[in-house]
Protein backbone atom coordinates (compact mmCIF):
# COMPACT_ATOMS: atom_id res chain seq x y z
CA UNK A 1 0.00 0.00 0.00
CA UNK A 2 1.21 3.17 -0.67
CA UNK A 3 1.77 6.18 2.13
CA UNK A 4 0.05 9.13 0.40
CA UNK A 5 -0.24 10.67 3.83
CA UNK A 6 3.24 11.67 3.99
CA UNK A 7 5.14 14.13 2.36
CA UNK A 8 8.97 15.31 2.52
CA UNK A 9 11.88 15.47 0.65
CA UNK A 10 14.54 12.79 0.53
CA UNK A 11 14.50 9.04 -0.23
CA UNK A 12 13.09 5.84 1.92
CA UNK A 13 11.46 6.95 4.78
CA UNK A 14 14.41 9.31 6.32
CA UNK A 15 12.82 13.07 6.26
CA UNK A 16 9.23 12.13 6.03
CA UNK A 17 7.06 14.98 7.78
CA UNK A 18 3.10 13.76 7.91
CA UNK A 19 0.56 15.63 7.14
CA UNK A 20 -2.06 14.62 9.92
CA UNK A 21 -5.14 16.01 8.49
CA UNK A 22 -4.93 13.93 5.40
CA UNK A 23 -4.60 10.88 8.06
CA UNK A 24 -8.12 12.02 9.77
CA UNK A 25 -9.91 12.99 5.95
CA UNK A 26 -8.15 9.18 5.12
CA UNK A 27 -10.30 8.08 7.94
CA UNK A 28 -13.34 9.60 6.51
CA UNK A 29 -13.24 7.92 3.06
CA UNK A 30 -12.35 4.43 4.55
CA UNK A 31 -13.88 3.97 7.46
CA UNK A 32 -17.59 3.65 8.96
CA UNK A 33 -19.30 3.70 12.03
CA UNK A 34 -19.30 0.02 13.28
CA UNK A 35 -22.86 0.87 14.51
CA UNK A 36 -24.97 1.84 11.99
CA UNK A 37 -22.59 2.13 8.69
CA UNK A 38 -22.69 5.93 7.63
CA UNK A 39 -18.66 7.47 6.92
CA UNK A 40 -17.43 9.27 9.58
CA UNK A 41 -17.82 13.69 9.03
CA UNK A 42 -14.45 15.17 9.61
CA UNK A 43 -16.54 17.96 11.49
CA UNK A 44 -17.05 15.95 14.59
CA UNK A 45 -13.56 14.22 14.53
CA UNK A 46 -10.62 15.61 16.68
CA UNK A 47 -7.04 14.47 17.24
CA UNK A 48 -6.17 13.50 20.44
CA UNK A 49 -2.46 13.15 20.88
CA UNK A 50 -0.20 12.59 17.45
CA UNK A 51 3.73 11.90 17.53
CA UNK A 52 5.76 11.59 14.49
CA UNK A 53 9.47 10.03 13.68
CA UNK A 54 10.59 11.59 10.89
CA UNK A 55 13.57 9.66 10.61
CA UNK A 56 12.26 6.31 10.43
CA UNK A 57 9.40 7.79 8.76
CA UNK A 58 7.12 6.45 11.56
CA UNK A 59 3.89 8.46 13.33
CA UNK A 60 1.31 7.76 15.53
CA UNK A 61 -1.80 9.37 16.37
CA UNK A 62 -5.05 8.82 18.32
CA UNK A 63 -8.41 10.47 16.71
CA UNK A 64 -11.56 10.66 18.32
CA UNK A 65 -15.13 10.55 16.22
CA UNK A 66 -18.84 11.11 17.13
CA UNK A 67 -21.43 9.86 14.28
CA UNK A 68 -23.99 12.38 12.59
CA UNK A 69 -25.99 9.97 12.42
CA UNK A 70 -26.14 7.62 15.30
CA UNK A 71 -24.35 9.31 17.84
CA UNK A 72 -22.01 6.85 18.58
CA UNK A 73 -18.30 7.50 19.64
CA UNK A 74 -15.28 5.66 18.21
CA UNK A 75 -11.58 6.20 19.01
CA UNK A 76 -8.70 4.56 16.30
CA UNK A 77 -5.59 4.73 16.86
CA UNK A 78 -3.72 4.84 13.82
CA UNK A 79 0.11 3.98 12.93
CA UNK A 80 1.49 4.52 9.90
CA UNK A 81 5.63 2.73 9.54
CA UNK A 82 6.92 3.98 6.24
CA UNK A 83 4.27 2.45 3.83
CA UNK A 84 2.50 0.50 5.96
CA UNK A 85 -0.66 1.76 7.69
CA UNK A 86 -2.55 0.19 10.63
CA UNK A 87 -5.80 1.09 12.46
CA UNK A 88 -7.37 0.38 15.42
CA UNK A 89 -10.96 1.30 16.19
CA UNK A 90 -12.86 0.63 19.24
CA UNK A 91 -16.30 2.14 19.98
CA UNK A 92 -16.70 4.36 23.40
CA UNK A 93 -19.07 5.87 25.68
CA UNK A 94 -16.45 9.08 26.20
CA UNK A 95 -16.85 12.33 24.34
CA UNK A 96 -13.93 14.40 22.65
CA UNK A 97 -13.49 16.44 25.76
CA UNK A 98 -13.63 13.22 27.90
CA UNK A 99 -10.57 11.55 25.96
CA UNK A 100 -8.56 14.51 25.60
CA UNK A 101 -9.42 14.80 29.36
CA UNK A 102 -8.04 11.57 30.54
CA UNK A 103 -5.44 11.46 27.87
CA UNK A 104 -3.70 14.02 30.11
CA UNK A 105 -3.78 12.54 33.15
CA UNK A 106 -0.97 10.56 32.96
CA UNK A 107 -1.01 6.43 33.87
CA UNK A 108 -2.59 4.96 37.11
CA UNK A 109 0.33 5.21 40.04
CA UNK A 110 1.00 2.02 42.16
CA UNK A 111 -0.35 3.87 45.19
CA UNK A 112 -3.67 4.62 43.73
CA UNK A 113 -4.10 0.88 42.85
CA UNK A 114 -3.30 -0.11 46.14
CA UNK A 115 -5.75 2.07 47.57
CA UNK A 116 -8.46 1.12 45.18
CA UNK A 117 -7.49 -2.87 46.12
CA UNK A 118 -7.87 -2.02 50.00
CA UNK A 119 -10.84 -0.40 49.76
CA UNK A 120 -12.67 -3.44 47.59
CA UNK A 121 -11.34 -5.89 50.29
CA UNK A 122 -13.08 -4.37 52.55
CA UNK A 123 -16.37 -3.57 50.57
CA UNK A 124 -19.41 -5.63 51.93
CA UNK A 125 -21.14 -5.30 49.00
CA UNK A 126 -23.43 -1.77 49.48
CA UNK A 127 -22.51 0.46 46.83
CA UNK A 128 -24.90 3.21 48.38
CA UNK A 129 -23.32 3.38 51.87
CA UNK A 130 -19.82 2.86 50.58
CA UNK A 131 -20.37 6.15 48.23
CA UNK A 132 -22.34 8.10 50.54
CA UNK A 133 -19.71 7.69 53.56
CA UNK A 134 -17.25 9.93 55.14
CA UNK A 135 -14.20 8.58 53.38
CA UNK A 136 -12.39 9.68 56.10
CA UNK A 137 -14.00 7.90 59.40
CA UNK A 138 -15.06 4.81 56.78
CA UNK A 139 -12.50 1.92 55.95
CA UNK A 140 -15.63 0.30 53.69
CA UNK A 141 -15.76 3.36 51.18
CA UNK A 142 -14.91 3.58 47.62
CA UNK A 143 -14.95 6.81 47.20
CA UNK A 144 -11.34 8.66 46.21
CA UNK A 145 -8.32 7.10 47.63
CA UNK A 146 -5.51 8.78 47.08
CA UNK A 147 -6.83 8.96 43.33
Amino acid sequence: MRNDMSRGAGSGSAGKNFDFKRIIEWLGIMLKCPICGAKYNLDKTRVIESEQDEFYGEARVLIHSDCSKCKSSVMFNVEIRGPEVFSVGMVTDLTGQDSSKFNKLGPIQTNEIIGIHQALKSFKGDFVASFTQNPLTSKNSLTKTNC
